[in-house]
């Protein structure tokens, strides 16, 4: 016990200062991606064909980037012979609309606050019931996460808790295989309105690398309206966490 008293000492305070201060990152973290059109070559779509989610599409106007399909591998910005794709360090990529995730140029990823009755009714809490509809536990591992000394999601009030019953709405990762849609949507209904449904990743966005094959249902959209969507691959805990807090009007 004594032990343990004393390595908690000499570790110090461990919780992130988000949103206070924003968080740092390795030179390596690839977050929100900008487009260049002007730097595109004509005819050129070395882009399109190394994407392996099919995220982007090359038109007369110029490169448009689906963060919603995006695993963030970066083969893009490595293929363009023009560096007209670069990925920056911003970690704020969630979005309320599906539109909001198509990304034409530098403009940044946004979300809108939910309707006053509806913040009013959840007050100073979130509690959420996270699915893992197929995932590969990249994005289970993120959102796990949340909960850890660092992120400390409970200090904002959002939790994950055990059952739908005690939930304001669901967390969806995965591409919703065959297997798990029953037990996703029985899931859902179990929740008492009003309820939120959140996608948190590119399989529970748009089926991600699965996206077409038979068993998965190219994630949770055409089963359930989402509120919010956070792309990644696996999204970072603050990525999350910025979306989760935008959404309640706290950040």
């Amino acid at each position: 016990m004594f032990k343990a008293l004393l390595a908690r000492a000499r570790q110090g305070y461990r919780t992130a200062s988000y949103p206070a201060y924003d968080p740092s990152f390795p030179v390596l973290f690839r977050g929100r991606p900008v487009l260049d059109p002007g730097k595109c070559v004509s005819g050129c779509t070395r882009c399109v064909e190394v994407c392996p989610t099919g995220a982007l599409q090359v038109s007369a106007s110029g490169p448009a980037l689906d963060l919603g399909r995006c695993i963030f591998c970066g083969e893009c910005a490595a293929a363009c012979p023009a560096d007209a794709i670069s990925f920056t360090q911003d970690w704020r990529l969630a979005a309320s609309e599906r539109a909001g995730l198509i990304v034409t140029g530098d403009r940044e990823v946004d979300v809108d606050t939910l309707g006053r009755e509806l913040r009013r009714l959840l007050g100073r809490s979130l509690r959420l019931r996270q699915i893992s509809a197929g995932g590969c536990n990249g994005c289970e591992a993120e959102v796990n996460a949340l909960g850890n000394v660092v992120f400390d999601s409970s200090r904002f009030g959002i939790e994950f808790v055990a059952s739908p019953r005690h939930a304001d709405g669901v967390l969806v990762t995965g591409p919703v295989t065959a297997n798990m849609k029953e037990a996703a949507l029985r899931t859902y209904q179990a929740v008492a309105e009003p309820k939120l449904v959140i996608a948190a990743g590119a399989c529970a966005i748009s089926g991600g690398l699965f996206r077409g094959h038979p068993e998965v249902c190219n994630g949770i959209e055409d089963l359930l309206a989402v509120d919010l969507y956070v792309p990644g691959c696996p999204p970072h805990p603050y990525t999350i966490l910025d979306g989760l807090l935008r959404l309640l009007g706290r950040c």
